[in-house]
Order: C-alpha cells, then sequence, then structure tokens
C-alpha cells in the first residue's frame, strides 16, 4: 500500500489545526528564502546553462574576471618619526597603582613606595596585511509554491559572477544570498508526494494508539474499566491529533515547491600578522590585546610589499604577507581591497626596587596594560592559587 493510498482517506476532510498557514505573498528574489524547504534531489532539476552539475550542496566557483595584480610603480618608502620614547615615571606609576587596585590580593605598597631604577623603550612594531574577498557558490534551493513568478523560461540566467550584489562594509566578514535570475521552476514535493500532508508514523495513519494506563487492555488492576480509554484499549494519538497525518513541512501542505539556483556571495577579511619584539622580555600574546600608535597605512585594490621601512624585519614580513595572501586568495576569490598597516607598540620595561630588592613589570599600549610575573606584596591565598 502505497503513501498516497494511505492518505487518501484523511485527505478528503483535513483536520482545520493542520492547515497550512497563509503565505504573507511573493517573496522577494534578490532575497534569502524564508522558508525551511528543501530542494528536491538534483537529478530532478532542470539543466541551467552555465550551470551544469551543481547539487544540493553547492560548490565554490573560481573568479572569473580581469587579472589582479599590481600595475606599474613601486611604493615609497613609509616616512615618519620611528623613535619610541619612553614613559614618564608618573605614567608608569599611575599604571601600576592601577593595576595592583584590580588585583583583590595585591598589597599596594610596592606600586606607592617603589623607587625607580630604570625605565626601558623597546622597539616594537606590528605589521598587518588586511586582504577583504569575495568568493561565490551556487546550489539548488527551494521554498514552497503560493504563486511567485516563475521565470525559468523568461531569459537566460547570468553567470555567477555577472550579478551585480553590492558588498558590505570593507574589511568586515559578512554573507548575502540571491537567487539567480531565470532559474526557477515548479515541482511536485518530493517529501509528500505532492501530497501535502505525511502520514503519522507513530500510529501509522489510524489516528489512534495503544492506551498507555491500561497498556491495550481496556481494564485496570480492579478489573475496572479503564476510565482513560472507556475500555476501548486505544486513544487518540497525541502527535496527530487522530488525523492519521500531518501537514508536509517542507512544502507547509502546499504539494508543490518553486525550486531555483541560489548564489551564495561571502565576504572574509583575511589577516596576517606580524609582531617585531627585540626581546624586551614581555610575552608576545600580551600584545594582541592593546592598540597602538597607527604609523603607516596603504590601502589599494591589490598592494606592493612596504619597502624602506627602518627595521628590515618589518619590510620581510610585508614581503612574505603579500606573496602568501596572493598565492592563497588571488585565483580562487574576488580581491575587493588590500590594507597593510604598521604600527608602534609603546612598551616599556620598568625596573624598580621595594624594600632593597629589585623588580620589573612592563606598561605597554596605548591602554597603558601592565604585565609582571613577580608582584612583590601578594597575599597567601594568591601564592596559593
Amino acid at each position: 500500500m502505497d503513501r498516497r493510498h494511505l492518505l487518501s482517506d484523511q485527505d478528503e476532510n483535513p483536520a482545520p489545526q493542520y492547515q497550512s498557514v497563509p503565505s504573507s505573498g511573493p517573496v522577494d528574489p534578490n532575497q534569502p528564502e524564508a522558508g525551511g524547504a528543501t530542494a528536491p534531489p538534483a537529478d530532478m532539476m532542470d539543466k541551467v546553462p552555465g550551470y551544469e552539475g551543481i547539487g544540493i550542496g553547492g560548490y565554490d566557483l573560481p573568479y572569473q574576471g580581469p587579472p589582479q595584480a599590481p600595475g606599474p610603480g613601486s611604493p615609497g618608502p613609509p616616512v615618519g618619526d620611528w623613535r619610541i620614547p619612553s614613559i614618564s615615571e608618573e605614567v608608569a606609576k599611575e599604571a601600576f597603582l592601577e593595576y595592583a587596585a584590580s588585583k583583590c590580593c595585591y598589597s599596594k605598597g610596592p606600586a606607592k613606595e617603589m623607587v625607580f631604577t630604570d625605565l626601558q623603550a623597546h622597539n616594537t612594531y606590528r605589521y598587518r596585511l588586511e586582504t577583504f574577498t569575495e568568493s561565490r557558490s551556487t546550489k539548488w534551493a527551494s521554498e514552497p509554491y503560493t504563486g511567485q513568478i516563475v521565470d525559468g523560461y523568461m531569459g537566460v540566467p547570468p553567470g555567477p559572477w555577472d550579478i551585480a550584489v553590492s558588498f558590505p562594509t570593507l574589511f568586515q566578514d559578512n554573507k548575502k544570498e540571491v537567487r539567480v535570475p531565470h532559474t526557477s521552476s515548479v515541482k511536485g514535493c518530493h517529501s509528500c508526494m505532492s501530497l501535502g500532508r505525511n502520514p503519522c508514523r507513530k500510529c501509522v495513519t489510524s489516528g489512534m494508539m495503544q492506551c498507555w494506563v491500561c497498556n491495550g487492555s481496556g481494564r485496570r488492576f480492579s478489573d475496572d474499566r479503564c476510565s482513560h480509554c472507556n475500555g476501548l484499549g486505544r486513544v487518540r494519538c497525541t502527535s496527530c491529533a487522530g488525523v492519521g497525518s500531518s501537514t508536509c513541512g517542507t512544502c507547509q501542505g502546499k504539494g508543490q515547491l518553486l525550486c531555483f539556483i541560489k548564489l551564495v556571495v561571502k565576504w572574509k577579511n583575511n589577516v596576517f600578522e606580524s609582531v617585531i619584539d627585540r626581546q624586551s622580555g614581555l610575552p608576545m600574546d600580551r600584545i594582541s590585546s592593546v592598540t597602538g600608535e597607527t604609523m603607516f597605512t596603504d590601502m589599494s585594490p591589490v598592494v606592493y610589499p612596504v619597502t624602506g621601512f627602518p627595521d628590515n624585519a618589518i619590510n620581510q614580513s610585508a614581503d612574505r604577507a603579500v606573496k602568501e595572501h596572493q598565492a592563497q586568495y588571488f585565483s580562487s576569490c574576488r580581491i575587493l581591497q588590500q590594507r597593510q598597516t604598521i604600527e608602534l607598540i609603546h612598551v616599556t620595561r620598568v625596573h624598580y626596587s621595594w624594600k632593597e630588592k629589585t623588580h620589573i613589570y612592563f606598561v605597554y599600549g596605548a591602554e597603558h596594560k601592565v604585565y609582571t610575573d613577580d608582584y612583590p606584596a601578594k597575599c597567601c591565598c594568591c601564592s596559593i592559587l
């Protein structure tokens, strides 16, 4: 007995509570699908020129457009004063006092009573290359058919990279889904065989299930008639409310699906970052949490490696970063913009004495954060932790 026969009795007078919710109207073809429908198997889909071979999962499309490479010329060396001044003793002390106050088990004594012996500024630079890319993929999708315009035979579908899609704010990840014009068609729902309803699996379309109170016997332990099922041994199915079937979740009871090709556009900011530290002793993972002073910025569709920087390690990092991003993204994605920056990270290594012993702490970043691993006045609970 097939599914169509199993549902024939219930389809004539379906229960009102299982009628599908009316659609709010035609769906904007430039917006993502709103329903929860899944597309039918790929072998049921129409053959669309330029989109042969795509499936439900889709696949990434290599960029098709003009070559992405720098033109003639070269960037000039960044100009600026690259000397890093030491912070003043007043700033160093204020930062240390705030640090001690933020720790519940630290005494403020060392921060108040210390004697500075040396403040050393360390040349610390952060180079960052950002490559803002756009990638595209296509896949079959569908939504319940409620009378939307079907444009599959109204023209030739544009190529995936020929569809104009406005991109969001530069250097911010984002995603947009667009219906490809002239690819839509109406298909019968594959989940319910176009019936709009699915048989209830719990009661096998009967609408009744075994009474859980008497286990189907119709009698209680005292041999009295079961009051829950009135002695029948069966009760109305709680899953389908006795109807024997439920509204198809794929087509929402419509029996038909509007199938179309969906273009998925993803924007991603790919970042290369390198910190050049001259053995200050500050753990490098601390640098990522602070901001620096931007000394150089270069933004272009395709940038050149920085040259002529006083610290050659920055020049080497820039050359490596540009080459890596060219190899990774230039052939597979569309490059919308690149940006490279050099930041000056203020790091001051502070030497001080307290109670005839010498200690060290660091003040770093524009926020004047403090790091130390040997604060001299902790309570015993901090020592245990």
